[in-house]
């Protein structure tokens, strides 16, 4: 069974992780309503995706 010859420091087990956290959720604005919604994705509060009507959302 393979076992470490030393003890991994702390600095260089930060930098192992240093790719680990979690990222920031991007959000972009919508053209047409103002709501936040995630990019390259249909806005869910009033149905547009690049600048044209896409679902119908009734009121």
């Amino acid at each position: 069974m393979a076992v470490p010859k030393r003890k991994t420091s702390p600095s260089r087990r930060g930098m192992r992780r240093s790719h680990d956290s979690l990222r920031v959720e991007a959000y972009q604005e919508c053209s047409n309503c103002g709501e936040l919604k995630r990019p390259h994705n249909l806005c869910d509060a009033c149905g547009h995706y690049n600048g044209r009507e896409v679902v119908a959302v009734g009121a």
